[in-house]
C-alpha cells in the first residue's frame, strides 16, 4: 500500500443512512468520506489516536467541496477512495470519490461514480487545537 495508489473501503448501505425518500442523504457521504480516509491511514501505518496521544497532533478537516451525481439507495455496496492531490507543511488535500459497486435492487455490469469531492485536512496541536507543522516522518509515510 502506497499513498499514490488510491485506496478503497468498502460501505454497505443501512436505513440509518438514508432519508425520508429511501436513498442515502447526502451529509452521510462525507461520512463514508471521513472513515475512508481514516483507514487510508491506518494502511500506511498512521493511527490517529496514537498522532494524538503520542505525537501531540492531530488531522482536523478545514474545507470541503463536494459534487453528486447519483444517489445511493438501501443495500448498494459502495467503494469509497481516498488519495493524497497535494501536500503541504501545514495541510494536505485528499481526492475522494463514491463508486456504487453493486445496487440492492441490482447487480449492475459496471461502477458508478456517485460522489466525488476534495478534503482539506490541516495539522493541529491536540491540545491547544492550534496550527502546525505536519511532522515530517507522517509526510513521509503519506507521499511514499
Amino acid at each position: 500500500m502506497t499513498a499514490k495508489t488510491p485506496f478503497q473501503f468498502p460501505i454497505r448501505i443501512y436505513w440509518e443512512d438514508t432519508d425520508a425518500g429511501g436513498i442515502v442523504f447526502y451529509a452521510n457521504y462525507l461520512k463514508f468520506f471521513e472513515r475512508a480516509r481514516t483507514e487510508w491511514l491506518r494502511a500506511l501505518g498512521i493511527e490517529q489516536q496514537a498522532l494524538k496521544t503520542e505525537v501531540g497532533g492531530m488531522f482536523v478537516v478545514s474545507e470541503t467541496s463536494l459534487k453528486y451525481h447519483r444517489p445511493a439507495q438501501l443495500d448498494d455496496l459502495l467503494s469509497v477512495t481516498a488519495e493524497l492531490a497535494e501536500a503541504g507543511r501545514a495541510s494536505l488535500t485528499l481526492r475522494q470519490q463514491a463508486w456504487r459497486t453493486i445496487s440492492g435492487e441490482q447487480t449492475d455490469p459496471a461502477p458508478q461514480l456517485l460522489a466525488e469531492g476534495t478534503i482539506r485536512i490541516g495539522w493541529v496541536d491536540s491540545s491547544t487545537l492550534k496550527p502546525g507543522r505536519i511532522p515530517a516522518t507522517i509526510l513521509k509515510a503519506l507521499q511514499s
